[in-house]
């Protein structure tokens, strides 16, 4: 269990896309300050997985399966949320997928599924936690974008897209929300060590390297420490900001 960095003690929370990578790191880390979890992706073995290691280190969560994608999927989950805890303090939109290709051979199902769980899964969420965070005056809301979506990447036009459109996305419900001490935030992680990254090959991986200034990928716990600030008491001036995790890879 990593140490705790702030205090989220008697918060509910829920993250999608926290089977692995990123979302697991951010789970683990909210729940060791304090926050009982909601664990939502689509496999279950892997959320009770990580719902055994928060249980095992003294956290509470429990594990929800659904589909971002769909609106009444994530308004279930946040009732399933609401009847166990009854409240919802955090929102973590983190679900992501990709289907890499360059545009002549980008089918429209690989455009369309990337859309649908990256960008309107964030929409979808935000939606269904809106009305409960309204009533009880607060919350945070917090989406992982990627730098990509400032750079652009050959052959990832989609995800760079989709991770664009969480930025606007963020300072438009920023502005709607933040009258009603809703704050939302997005956090852009550059190269971090995940099962993505595994797969370049150990070139690309060192020439990667070299365009970034602390010359090393970052892990998922440097993502997570942010979230866990963002999502604190200790942020409730700071909303509609883009964040980046990069090892100053990007700086504008």
């Amino acid at each position: 269990m990593p140490a705790k960095y702030c205090s989220l003690s008697g918060k509910i929370a829920i993250i999608t896309g926290a089977s692995r990578g990123i979302g697991k790191a951010i789970a683990i880390q909210l729940a060791a300050s304090g926050s009982k979890v909601s664990l939502v992706a689509r496999n279950q073995n892997d959320l009770d997985a990580v719902q055994e290691i928060i249980k095992i280190s003294g956290g509470e969560a429990q594990s929800l399966t659904g589909d971002v994608s769909n609106f009444e999927s994530f308004s279930g989950i946040v009732t399933q949320t609401l009847e166990k805890w009854h409240n919802v303090d955090i929102l973590i939109n983190n679900a992501g997928i990709t289907h890499d290709n360059i545009l002549m051979r980008m089918k429209e199902d690989e455009w369309d599924s990337v859309m649908d769980i990256n960008l309107k899964g964030c929409f979808n969420g935000i939606k269904a936690v809106t009305r409960h965070m309204l009533k009880h005056k607060g919350g945070r809301i917090i989406n992982i974008t990627s730098i990509i979506g400032q750079i652009g990447n050959a052959g990832q036009s989609n995800y760079a897209a989709s991770k664009a459109g969480i930025m606007g996305l963020t300072k438009s419900i920023a502005k709607e929300l933040g009258s009603r001490n809703i704050t939302i935030n997005a956090v852009a992680p550059g190269y971090i060590l995940t099962d993505m990254t595994d797969k370049l090959d150990d070139n690309v991986k060192e020439k990667l390297k070299t365009s970034i200034p602390l010359g090393r990928f970052g892990n998922s716990e440097d993502v997570a420490n942010l979230v866990c600030f963002l999502a604190s008491n200790e942020a409730s001036y700071i909303t509609g900001q883009t964040f980046n995790v990069d090892g100053g890879m990007v700086m504008i």
